[in-house]
């Protein structure tokens, strides 16, 4: 579910920014946090999601927060510091005095871009390592040498299992190497 966290030196400031955000009905789950590492806290045990804050919170500025901020959340940065520089392009400057329009539709435009790069991070196959690797190629080998299987039909038989006994491909070898002995 995406985040909005809001990160602000005062809480009434916050609680103005919060309540701006929940009466636009975007339903996203609405945090305030006291601090910078209270914020990093909070979005590592969230999926996507945008972080408002100004350019000083208490205990680190918004660059420091940017840089350690989980890679699917955004920053809106709050000030009224026309120079301020942003590093990267999931940090974005709003201007204070600052219109309820601008902040909804800079929040529905970053959430949008973080929630498809979270779905396509979800869809990429899980990297297996070299054990859970060899694990599945003994099996592999061991259908090929006892049931005559192609390397192709092996793998799929293992596939179909994993999926008929809802377990993990190396689960599904494991069992064979173990029924095999």
């Amino acid at each position: 579910m995406g985040s909005i966290l809001i990160a602000m030196p005062k809480p009434e400031d916050a609680n103005k920014i919060a309540k701006i955000v929940q009466s636009s009905g975007m339903g996203f789950q609405v945090d305030i946090c006291a601090t910078g590492s209270e914020v990093l806290r909070v979005s590592n045990d969230r999926d996507f999601g945008v972080v408002i804050c100004t350019k000083r919170l208490r205990d680190m500025n918004y660059t420091d927060l940017e840089e350690y901020l989980p890679s699917f959340f955004g920053l809106i940065v709050l000030t009224a510091d026309a120079s301020l520089e942003t590093r990267s392009d999931r940090c974005v400057k709003l201007m204070f005095p600052l219109k309820r329009s601008d902040l909804t539709a800079t929040i529905e435009m970053m959430t949008a871009g973080f929630y498809r790069q979270r779905k396509r991070k979800k869809k990429e196959p899980k990297k297996r390592d070299e054990k859970e690797q060899k694990i599945i190629d003994q099996a592999k080998a061991l259908l090929i040498e006892r049931n005559g299987m192609s390397e192709p039909e092996a793998f799929r038989y293992l596939q179909k299992n994993s999926m008929d006994y809802s377990r993990s491909m190396v689960e599904a070898a494991q069992m064979i190497l173990v029924m095999s002995e």
